[in-house]
């Protein structure tokens, strides 16, 4: 039966009503952090002035800049800020394993996670760079639009446990950024990093947790169950797994961290009861080295 425009009209409220004030928040966030057009701080093709540095052997004598030279002993050339648009391509993990909060403001880590990608996004594509999502989801672009289609795909969320990441469509010697909790099985991050490698792509991975899933604070009687209600286990003696839960967790990590320093890639954990501009600031750094 044809919806009426009614249920028509709810259905699509519905839908939107997560993408108005993700994109609000992402703004937001940019701006903290924002202190204007943001240049590749190296030397390469481009108009803008970026330092004058001493002629050498290679240098052809019409890149001189005599008026520079003329006041010193010395001849020097004016390098220009490298201004080529790198293609940056973001996955983010919207599966209900990011649903989960023990915080009082409800925060979830798919919350965090979808703010920073957004943000990350907007710093990105002011700075003249291109940015899309990976799995040819919406292929890297330019300009404002592109912030809007980012934050209606990015609003919506998945019924699977834990999230999988497409490596498709991942352009050689782009950058990519890896944004969830990593709490599912590694070896679909394994083989979409090796893709990434393969094409020389470099980027970070961000892992998303909430403060509880570091502390395991649980005791007495406890009833674990995965947010979709598909994996659960009852333990009368909460604490006696306390110890094996953080060397798992702290082996997770070890192995992530270790995969990202294998490819060229930088890992970074942050918690979604610290500082959202810190983890911008992180991201940001991370995606513009060039190492």
């Amino acid at each position: 039966m044809t919806d009426t425009p009614l249920t028509l009209r709810s259905n699509a409220e519905n839908l939107a009503s997560p993408f108005p004030p993700l994109l609000a928040e992402a703004e937001q966030l940019a701006a903290s952090v924002l202190v204007g057009d943001h240049g590749r701080r190296r030397a390469g093709v481009g108009d803008t002035f970026w330092q004058y540095r001493p002629a050498q052997n290679h240098d052809e004598m019409r890149t001189i800049d005599w008026r520079r030279s003329a006041r010193s002993d010395s001849q020097f050339v004016q390098d220009k800020e490298w201004q080529i648009a790198q293609s940056i391509l973001l996955w983010v993990d919207q599966s209900a394993s990011m649903s989960f909060s023990s915080l009082k403001s409800e925060l979830t880590k798919g919350d965090r996670a979808r703010t920073l990608a957004l943000a990350i996004a907007i710093l990105l594509l002011r700075g003249g760079e291109r940015v899309g999502l990976t799995g040819n989801l919406l292929p890297p672009r330019r300009g404002e639009t592109q912030v809007t289609q980012l934050a209606q795909l990015l609003s919506a969320d998945n019924t699977d446990d834990f999230g999988t990441p497409d490596a498709s469509g991942m352009l050689p010697h782009s950058r990519a950024l890896f944004v969830s909790d990593f709490m599912g099985d590694l070896s679909s991050i394994e083989t979409a990093m090796a893709k990434a490698a393969d094409r020389d792509v470099r980027g970070a991975l961000v892992q998303i947790l909430d403060p509880v899933e570091e502390a395991f604070p649980f005791d007495g009687r406890t009833i674990f169950e995965s947010m979709t209600g598909a994996v659960s286990h009852e333990t009368l003696k909460a604490r006696d797994l306390r110890d094996r839960y953080l060397n798992r967790l702290a082996e997770r990590k070890d192995r992530l961290a270790t995969l990202a320093r294998t490819i060229g890639w930088q890992f970074h954990t942050h918690h979604t009861d610290d500082s959202a501009a810190s983890a911008l600031l992180w991201t940001f750094t991370a995606l513009e080295s060039r190492t």
